[in-house]
């Protein structure tokens, strides 16, 4: 009995003791879903107290130090503080033992430095950390820098938690060389820096709100800083810009479109501004549009600085991308996803503000047609694709969150939620949206978060909803069939159909409009069933032709009355006309109701007739896009001369000086005889412009680089384009541009050999436009060879550069081919590597699409 009573003890206290062995948390590259939420789970009230030394020479690291103070719930883990650089970047690490820091062993495994556990305590813990900061973030320029930490590049900055849902507040002290200014999230006394004796300046930074890694931010450079009122509160802008023109016309209109987009968005939300200051900078050849880090916001310099010669379109889209990077004050840094496949959710609120701030300033009906133009044709550009990819996607590890980026999250999830919008009505969506943000306000929240919240505002079923719009890829394919007894409709059906993949419904509503010789009927469709019945237009008369989706709100490949095609271009409202030409190019690569050289044909007769500067555009866009993508070579010289003299004539013609420029620029991309070379030659030798038409110097270098590209007969237009030049960032862009633009092809070649190197990829931008160029359809035939390396490339692309790098960087290599040997490579890629990542395989897929469809339609 006793041993019997042993025994039992003995069990107890062994199963006691393996109940308490916990298993290791694997530790690999990247930050796992695992890892996050097992450190989400037990740490909590993270401070960083960061500091970093910036050198006048480039060639110079940067050095930092960390504090990271963290209370724990749990200390049965070693702990990882994500870090994506070897132990040589660590020169001191300390942690906290009692009341003092003690120097600890440095170990780095898997991108990680490993803290252990024996080191750790439940309660409040501490680690200082010496480094030396990664450049490939901070973006080093040889008189300015900047971090860029998205989606989870802090970690290659500084040590870190950097996961979005472990918010901290962050200190900061820079110290930079005499004469930079320097900008960042929290606030500081700029006038009165703390002079160092080896000359540099010390900048302290007050503590900032609750932000996630992704959105520390700071640059300090060589900037011209001004501080006006935006609203009640002072903000600074930093830039670089030279112009004094641009500056003169630009630097207000800035501050103006800061003031209308905070005053709109406080008005919406019930939220007054939720950072402690506004400040923003203007960035060279900033990789993005802008981004959204609080009190710092980056901006491309271009997309803010612009002359007297900018379009209407430019114009808007400097206001939208004010408004877009202001939204995000709200939307994704006051309340941030969870984790980053709602990536989206703070995308699909940013541009769908910013079309509300830009609906109040334009009006309605030309923020609808802008809203159209803007979202539809760029999300139809991946949903039509074979590598379509959901609203919503899956991520197991932060170090593919960059790969989430593209044109579904930016165009199709705004359509979505307009859509979800006019289905709760617009005071009802406003409530749930203002409960959402008061709710997790310096939090985080998931989409089903929100669904729930938005659920209490809808009678429809909004999970339902959520799965066909949100969780799925793809669009629509719409048909109709009108039954006529005499010259009344008898029966009017439309039906949807997926264009892939496995049957369901869109529910959405948009409208049908009848036109008839001296009216137009509008129907409104609530498409809610895979057919629906238009009982309202039975007996109404035999119209002369239909528009589907008149009103642009519908999304999916709409038919298109062939009759429409000898009045598409008398059609009154602008609007009514983009979403018709949207149509026609879609079916047209559908291969449905054009061809080609049919829609090109139609398109061009209305050069001279469409006097809407965004149509214009529109519709030039799509002429120069069937001209290089859909006539073969061969075929193409039938149409050049015609296109030449009808878009030089419609120039000519048209009275406002932003269509004769849009006319211009088609002109310049089409143009292939002798005389129009003769022509554009002359007008950048003499940089004399055609009657009201205002060209600028971007506009003369890239006159440049056509001719470059084009003629057999200007040598050196390059060169004498690079010295008339002034501007220091305009010269470089050149200088790295003018290889790819060479008439000799092994100087291409060797530019383009030059680009596996990750040093020369730096500038993204300038790598997009030199790819452009050397893939460019003239140069095909001796570019063809550089496609299986471009798409080897492709994997150490998404590893090294920015979120949008590997769409762009595919989009500019294959964008332009159309013959079967360009598909057979990507076709062997993708059979060589059966187990390629699936969301880079999918950005393949989408930027060869119309390569794929280039061989049904021309029949190669």
């Amino acid at each position: 009995m006793r041993i019997y009573k042993l025994s039992i003890i003995l069990l107890l206290l062994n199963t006691a003791a393996c109940a308490q062995m916990v298993k290791p948390l694997p530790v690999e590259p990247g930050v796992s879903q695992q890892l996050a939420g097992y450190r989400k789970k037990v740490i909590s009230n993270v401070y960083y107290r960061m500091s970093f030394k910036i050198p006048d020479v480039k060639s110079k690291p940067v050095t930092g130090g960390v504090v990271i103070e963290f209370e724990l719930s749990s200390a049965e883990q070693d702990l990882q503080i994500d870090f994506k650089h070897d132990a040589n970047f660590i020169t001191e690490l300390q942690f906290l033992v009692n009341t003092s820091y003690q120097k600890i062993p440095v170990l780095i495994n898997n991108e990680h430095i490993i803290i252990d556990k024996k080191y750790l305590h439940t309660g409040s813990n501490g680690v200082a950390i010496s480094f030396i900061a990664g450049d490939a973030s901070l973006n080093r320029n040889d008189d300015y820098l900047y971090s860029l930490s998205v989606p989870d590049r802090a970690r290659t900055i500084f040590p870190c938690f950097d996961q979005p849902d472990m918010k901290a507040r962050f200190s900061l002290m820079l110290n930079v060389p005499k004469g930079w200014w320097v900008l960042a999230n929290g606030k500081t006394e700029l006038r009165s820096p703390r002079e160092e004796k080896d000359g540099t300046f010390n900048f302290f930074f007050d503590d900032t709100e609750k932000l996630p890694t992704y959105l520390f931010s700071f640059t300090a450079g060589k900037y011209t800083s001004v501080i006006k009122n935006v609203g009640r509160r002072p903000a600074e802008f930093l830039y670089r810009e030279t112009d004094s023109t641009k500056i003169k016309l630009s630097v207000d209109s800035v501050f103006k479109a800061h003031a209308d987009a905070i005053t709109f968005l406080e008005n919406w939300t019930g939220i007054a501004f939720p950072f402690q200051k506004v400040g923003f900078v203007a960035i060279p050849d900033f990789q993005f549009g802008g981004m959204e880090h609080p009190g710092e916001v980056q901006y491309k310099s271009s997309a803010l600085f612009l002359d007297d010669g900018a379009t209407k379109d430019q114009l808007i889209a400097r206001a939208n991308v004010i408004s877009h990077e202001t939204a995000h004050m709200w939307f994704g840094d006051l309340v941030t996803m969870q984790w980053f496949n709602d990536v989206w959710m703070k995308e699909v609120f940013a541009n769908f503000m910013a079309d509300k701030v830009a609906e109040k300033l334009q009006g309605s009906e030309a923020f609808n047609q802008k809203f159209l133009q803007d979202h539809y044709p760029a999300a139809y550009g991946v949903d039509r694709t074979q590598g379509a990819n959901p609203i919503r996607q899956q991520l197991d590890n932060l170090q593919d969150a960059g790969s989430l980026y593209g044109n579904i999250i930016y165009h199709k999830a705004p359509v979505m939620m307009r859509q979800l919008e006019k289905l709760m009505g617009k005071e009802n969506f406003q409530k749930g949206i203002r409960e959402y943000l008061k709710k997790y306000a310096y939090g985080n929240a998931t989409w089903d978060d929100l669904i729930a919240i938005l659920s209490k505002y809808s009678k429809t079923n909004l999970y339902t909803w959520n799965k066909v719009w949100v969780n799925q890829p793809g669009r629509p394919v719409f048909n109709y069939a009108v039954n006529y007894k005499g010259n009344k409709i008898n029966s009017f059906t439309i039906n949807q159909r997926p264009e892939a993949g496995a049957n369901r419904i869109w529910p959405q509503m948009f409208t049908v409009a009848l036109h008839y010789p001296a009216y137009t009927k509008n129907i409104a469709v609530n498409m809610d069933n895979q057919t629906i019945n238009l009982a309202s237009v039975n007996g109404l008369p035999k119209p002369l032709y239909i528009v589907f989706n008149a009103d642009g709100m519908g999304y999916g490949l709409f038919p298109t009355d062939k009759d429409i095609a000898r009045s598409l271009f008398a059609i009154k409202s602008p609007l009514e006309r983009a979403s018709a030409y949207i149509a026609a190019y879609e079916n047209m690569l559908a291969g449905r109701s054009f061809k080609p050289e049919e829609l090109l044909t139609l398109l061009a007769g209305g050069l001279t007739a469409e006097k809407d500067e965004m149509n214009l555009r529109l519709i030039s866009g799509y002429i120069t896009g069937i001209y290089w993508g859909f006539i073969s070579p061969p075929g193409r010289p039938a149409y050049t001369a015609r296109l030449e003299k009808q878009l030089w004539t419609a120039m000519e013609q048209q009275t406002p000086a932003n269509n004769k420029k849009i006319l211009f620029k088609a002109y310049q991309d089409i143009y292939l005889s002798p005389e129009a070379d003769n022509r554009i030659t002359v007008i950048w030798k003499d940089q004399r412009a055609p009657a009201s038409v205002k060209l600028t110097e971007d506009d003369y270098i890239s006159l440049a680089l056509t001719i470059a590209l084009k003629s057999n007969t200007v040598t050196n237009v390059l060169q004498e384009q690079h010295d008339r030049i002034t501007n220091i960032e305009r010269k470089n862009r050149l200088t790295f541009l003018m290889p790819a633009l060479s008439s000799d092809p092994k100087e291409r070649d060797d530019f383009f050999i030059s680009l596996a190197e990750r040093k020369n990829r730096q500038k993204e931008a300038w790598v997009n436009t030199a790819l452009a160029y050397l893939n460019h359809p003239l140069r095909q035939n001796t570019s063809i060879k550089y496609l299986p390396k471009s798409l080897e490339l492709v994997e150490e692309i998404q590893r090294t550069g920015d979120v949008f790098f590997p769409q762009s960087w595919l989009g500019a290599v294959l964008g332009s081919y159309q013959d079967k040997a360009a598909l057979q490579i990507v076709s062997d890629f993708l059979k060589k590597h059966p187990g390629y990542n699936p969301k880079l395989k999918a950005k393949i897929l989408q930027s060869a699409d119309n390569l794929y469809r280039a061989q049904t339609i021309l029949h190669l």
